[in-house]
């Protein structure tokens, strides 16, 4: 039960903080600028309040902090859940502040991002092996506990899963309510093996989402941001090593997996036929130019994630 007032104390502050937030943004005149290419009923978005990710970030990095602290929690795996939100976090703030002050939905650029995400998930995988944390992890009859094997792996998994969470943040409440259900199982999972600053991490995280989704749902009154999707993604990544078991991630957070592959196939595949398998990627949009309504698409993915997390929670 401990726990669980971390988990209020973060949903507190995002919820208190983030109408501020929403104000200035709005005051300032500063918001998203949607894709060109994009559905034209999204043009209504256009101007929203962006960068939402900044207080739940914040809210994250110091309730969690302060209670692992408190609670005598902080070991190796909170450190790199910190050094992660912060690093990836900070990654997502540049490109949305370059995005958001030049009104265009370019930020950094590819070969920026990349080698930064390089960089920065080496740090993370390096703080924790200097804290013995155990990283091992199988891949099929093989145990895989080699540092470097580690630590390219690590990179791949971090960056890949970061970059998924933020293709699929599209729609209102999608990747927020996805995320919600992802920490939420490994929080499960982490309190029922009494991983208590495992299951720590993940409800705080729970508790900053939920105050986030309140503002975030449709009609969304602000976005997320990269420096929300990048740092969630991310953490969900470096979760799954914690739990020496990234494979898991593929099942959790299946949704964020079905989205990158179908980016990654109609890339693919126009470049090879010069055809699109969808009308438009990620697949929820696809979904979208089908005729379904935003809220069907987010609940109907919602529905997916939250089926996936429970079928490992109860299988695995």
């Amino acid at each position: 039960m401990e726990l669980l007032l971390p988990m209020a104390v973060s949903f507190a502050i995002t919820v208190i903080i983030m109408p501020f937030f929403i104000g200035y943004f709005n005051y300032r005149k500063i918001g998203q600028t949607t894709r060109e290419e994009g559905p034209k009923w999204h043009e209504v978005k256009t101007g929203t309040p962006t960068m939402g990710g900044t207080v739940f970030i914040m809210a994250i990095l110091v309730t969690l902090l302060g209670s692992a602290t408190l609670l005598r929690l902080l070991d190796g795996g909170v450190w790199m859940l910190l050094l992660t939100f912060l690093l990836f976090g900070g990654i997502g703030f540049i490109d949305d502040f370059i995005s958001i002050f030049r009104h265009q939905n370019e930020g950094l650029t590819p070969r920026q991002k990349f080698l930064t995400q390089l960089i920065f998930s080496g740090i993370i995988v390096l703080i924790g092996l200097l804290n013995k944390v155990e990283l091992a992890f199988n891949l099929g009859p093989f145990l895989i506990s080699n540092a470097l094997v580690i630590g390219v792996f690590a990179f791949i998994w971090i960056t890949g899963f970061s970059n998924a969470v933020n293709l699929t943040d599209g729609l209102d409440g999608l990747a927020t309510g996805l995320n919600i259900f992802a920490y939420g199982v490994y929080g499960a999972m982490a309190l029922k093996s009494k991983q208590a600053s495992l299951a720590l991490i993940c409800l705080v995280v729970v508790g900053a989402l939920i105050g986030f989704l309140y503002y975030n749902k449709k009609p969304a009154k602000i976005f997320m941001g990269d420096v929300g999707s990048l740092a969630l993604g991310a953490g969900l990544a470096v979760i799954s090593l914690l739990v020496n078991n990234p494979w898991s991630l593929l099942l959790v957070g299946i949704v964020f997996v079905v989205e990158t592959a179908s980016v990654m196939l109609q890339v693919a595949s126009f470049k090879l036929t010069g055809k699109r398998i969808f009308k438009m990627s990620p697949i929820h949009h696809h979904f979208e130019m089908s005729g379904w309504s935003e809220q069907k698409v987010v609940t109907v993915f919602w529905l997916v994630g939250l089926l996936a997390g429970l079928g490992y929670y109860f299988i695995f």
